[in-house]
């Protein structure tokens, strides 16, 4: 699998965080996602595209206003498997959030997701 086909679901992952309107998320999160998607995360586990939606629609309705959140880094790929950061900012220099995701993909869709959020703490 090439790199650009990871960094394109990821993009269109990240996209639907950033969608002009809620309606579009749904058709993005289907162009990035597999209907059975797995993801772990600081919430626990979830399965489906629903659920990432669900999750996608509520950090939209952030309570410091809508954020943005954006790829902050190159896309590593050791064969299925993809690695990148991302920040999520929100308006007028509010609560800002950044992590690295982990994702597996099956037939260019990410089917798995691991997400990192925050720093980890220094060793010792």
């Amino acid at each position: 699998m090439h790199a650009d086909t990871a960094r394109s679901a990821i993009d269109t992952f990240v996209s639907a965080f950033n969608a002009s309107e809620d309606t579009y998320v749904t058709a993005l999160l289907s162009q990035a996602l597999t209907s059975d998607v797995i993801v772990w995360g600081p919430l626990g586990r979830s399965e489906g595209i629903e659920s990432v939606e669900r999750f996608v629609l509520d950090i939209r309705r952030h309570p410091a206003g809508p954020g943005t959140m954006v790829r902050c880094s190159g896309v590593d790929m050791p064969d299925e498997w993809a690695r990148y950061r991302w920040v999520f900012t929100t308006p007028g220099g509010g609560p800002r959030l950044a992590g690295t995701d982990v994702v597996h993909l099956r037939r260019d869709l990410i089917d798995q997701m691991i997400i990192f959020a925050g720093d980890i703490a220094p060793a010792g």
